[in-house]
């Protein structure tokens, strides 16, 4: 299928997504949008998908929403951004984080805005030595959307957050790994080369167990130590019950290399 904001593809079980508005920094419009959630949906769907991988092409990842697409003047009525924000942003976020599957993204230049919140959504985020990261909303008043004031504070503590959010002062990746808000830095020519045999090693492996994680650390936030204990012992209950579970287990005995199917 043709796409007129993105590049999408699906090889050896890797879903790879490359934003492709390069002139405008790969930034939003509501077009690419429906776009992008179009095809993560089907991956997330996607059975033969075992992990997702999301770049973007050109100079930079993204820079978040794009303002002419939502240009407006003095004469013009108060624009609701919390609209945008409903319809857009917000099923963007959710999608990324409720797969059942890794999300990886690979930060290939400079991530503003609702760009650098969203590469900060997935499970990992490796970043080329020349990216950088940066809260602009703070230069037009408004406030870190995309599920940014919900992870900064929870990647590198409130005080820091707080400067991200306030200062909108860019930071480069080498300062974001050292804060650990991404995993892993590494020179721009190895980006996707890493980011891709990442993403193919995850692919082979008991991906059911990751989608488990992933549901625990998300309701860690939220819950006592005692409720999530609980938790621990429901998600280890069916991860137990998995295809994947038993593989595991009968390939270690057996010293074979297992063959894990996501299930």
């Amino acid at each position: 299928m043709n796409y007129h904001n993105i590049e999408f593809e699906i090889t050896d079980g890797v879903a790879l997504l490359r934003l492709n508005r390069p002139q405008s920094l790969n930034s939003f419009t509501t077009e690419m949008h429906t776009e992008v959630r179009q095809v993560l949906t089907q991956a997330a769907e996607d059975k033969t998908v075992r992990a997702v991988l999301i770049t973007g092409n050109g100079r930079g990842f993204c820079a978040g929403q794009d303002l002419n697409d939502r240009a407006v003047t003095s004469t013009d009525s108060v624009p609701d951004l919390g609209d945008s924000v409903e319809k857009n942003y917000n099923p963007l976020i959710r999608l990324i984080s409720s797969m059942e599957k890794p999300v990886i993204c690979a930060v290939n230049g400079v991530a503003a805005g609702a760009g650098a919140n969203i590469a900060l959504a997935c499970d990992i985020v490796i970043a080329a030595q020349s990216a950088s990261f940066i809260e602009s909303f703070c230069k037009l008043g408004l406030i870190p959307d995309s599920g940014g004031t919900w992870h900064l504070p929870r990647l590198v503590g409130m005080a820091r957050a707080k400067g991200l959010a306030m200062l909108g002062q860019k930071i480069s990746a080498a300062q974001a790994e050292a804060w650990g808000l991404i995993w892993q830095l590494v020179e721009d020519d190895k980006l996707m080369e890493t980011a891709l045999t990442l993403a193919k090693q995850m692919a082979t492996q008991p991906t059911k167990g990751f989608a488990f994680t992933k549901q625990a650390f998300a309701q860690s936030a939220v819950h006592t130590l005692n409720q999530q204990l609980e938790l621990e012992k429901e998600l280890m209950r069916a991860a137990g019950k998995t295809y994947d579970y038993q593989e595991g287990v009968q390939a270690f005995l057996a010293k074979r290399t297992p063959e894990y199917k996501g299930e």
